[in-house]
């Protein structure tokens, strides 16, 4: 195996001692668990700071209303789109299903969210230094994309989670670090890949498209085997669904391509770009780019990778870094050059992957060099970390206070549909029915557009038996059905009521 070239095995007690510092210390206590320790405090610390820069009041947004409603007894589910898995609702079933607390939903996912990132970083252990593993988990637990989604509802950060535990694991299953080969890691890599396709099958496939060329090379089919299987099984429930609500696999893939505005040929790295400043959804992306000083992490990241990879090339040990960066790639081709928008979240799995051979780079400008240049290049890098956290958390904050403002807004026009009557039973149609009708407690209807779940005939109808309201963005006009019903406004909305029926 190739663990006995990196590993020293040492006699007398017993005691294993590897490169990166496993075995047993003095202390008795074995290496390798303090060696999880500064990744432990990196999690706990993620989690802290998710609780005290996202406000756990934060209402719900639009994406999470859709996933939490699905598993919700106290709101009518909204409608679930073609691209959407089941993964998320799975995982906030716990709470959501009894629970209508956002506040207690946030600090649940926090916590699970500070969880995932110390299992994910320690599927690499043996492959990384500890110093590196910590220094890459404090990379990816700062960026304002990772704060700002680790305590909501979304699916992208535990892809990301996902394809650190894969990629782990597919690698200590190869034999590629010292002491980690064996069944424990293709259980993981089957796990870690069942992760990432129930919550997105499409970007589980991405990512996991080296490893299984990797595995076909390498003739692993042990390997190969738990990839197919961990894909299939978290998958399994979105094809199901496909051919039970689709038509097929075919035609759901063709309509989720459908409702991202159609896959294809877009270079959508200027888009990227312009949501670095904390646009949560960049569609149609237009306007001025966030001021450089945003940006420049994002332009820099590709350039400490590819460091990254030339210090673990030249040092020997370019397997797991190579491997990282290869599914870094493959997980953001596709929202980099195939869609003609942009979410800085979709971007979340490359960060992870990414952070690793950047972490490694960082402390390779740290530590190399002529000794009197090694205090002014940690000087340095110390500098160029502080200024990163700075604009992390100013565009954080700035993000948050904007997204409680809006839902707060949505919460104004949901207390102004119970004034004029509309009260559960009911349903909401029209400009952002979705998350109005859920903070009022009514079903939404779209007759319409990537949300379309009813006709007029059936809202005229309804409107015979239940309170419907139908509303009007700003510009917009009412629906013909809706023109003779009573017209009301509520901030830059219009609100019209049906008669009772």
């Amino acid at each position: 195996m190739a663990d006995g070239a990196n590993a020293i095995l040492v006699g007398g007690r017993g005691r294993g001692v590897g490169r990166d510092g496993e075995g047993a210390g003095r202390s008795g206590t074995p290496r390798r668990l303090r060696g999880g320790r500064p990744i432990a405090v990196v999690a706990a610390v993620f989690v802290l700071a998710q609780l005290v820069f996202v406000h756990p009041s934060m209402g719900l947004g639009w994406d999470e209303i859709v996933y939490v409603s699905q598993v919700t007894s106290h709101h009518p589910a909204a409608f679930f789109s073609a691209p959407r898995s089941r993964g998320v609702p799975l995982l906030v079933a716990p709470v959501a299903s009894w629970s209508a607390s956002t506040e207690l939903l946030r600090v649940y996912l926090a916590v699970l969210s500070g969880l995932g990132l110390y299992l994910g970083l320690r599927a690499w252990q043996g492959l990384f230094p500890a110093r590196v593993l910590a220094t890459a988990g404090a990379f990816l637990a700062t960026l304002w994309v990772t704060l700002f989604y680790g305590p909501q509802a979304m699916p992208n950060y535990w892809v990301a989670i996902g394809a650190l535990v894969t990629v782990g694991c597919a690698l200590r299953a190869l034999g590629a670090g010292r002491g980690c080969s064996g069944r424990g890691a293709l259980w993981g890599v089957a796990a870690g890949a069942a992760l990432m396709a129930l919550m997105r099958p499409t970007d589980a496939v991405w990512v996991a498209g080296p490893l299984l060329v990797l595995a076909l090379v390498r003739r692993h089919w042990p390997l190969l085997l738990a990839l197919a299987g961990g894909l299939a099984a978290g998958a399994g429930e979105w094809v199901v669904e496909a051919y039970a609500w689709y038509g097929g696999l075919g035609e759901r893939l063709s309509r989720a391509s459908e409702i991202q505005g159609g896959l294809g040929w877009n270079l959508a790295l200027d888009d990227q770009m312009r949501s670095l400043g904390g646009r949560g959804l960049c569609r149609p992306c237009t306007g001025a780019m966030p001021h450089p000083v945003v940006t420049l992490w994002w332009l820099l990241l590709p350039v400490l990778a590819v460091l990254g990879a030339v210090v673990a090339v030249r040092a020997r040990r370019a397997t797991a870094t190579l491997v990282a960066l290869a599914c870094a790639v493959t997980a953001a081709a596709p929202y980099l050059f195939l869609i003609g928008y942009a979410a800085p979240r979709f971007l979340q799995p490359a960060y992870a992957l990414l952070a690793l051979p950047v972490a490694d780079a960082l402390w390779h400008l740290v530590k190399t060099g002529r000794d009197r240049w090694r205090p002014v290049t940690a000087t340095l890098v110390a500098l160029a970390a502080a200024g990163h956290l700075a604009v992390q958390f100013s565009v954080l904050v700035d993000t948050v206070d904007r997204n409680v403002a809006s839902r707060e807004d949505w919460a104004r026009v949901a207390g102004e549909l119970h004034r004029l009557g509309v009260r559960p039973p009911c349903l909401v149609t029209g400009h952002e029915s979705i998350p109005v009708g859920y903070y009022a407690g009514c079903s939404s209807g779209a007759t319409g557009g990537n949300n379309e779940n009813t006709t007029a005939a059936e809202i005229v109808d309804t409107a015979r038996r239940i309170p419907v309201a139908a509303l009007t963005g700003p510009g917009g006009s009412p629906p013909a059905y809706a023109r003779d019903w009573a017209a009301h406004r509520v901030t830059d909305l219009e609100i019209r009521v049906a008669p009772p029926g």
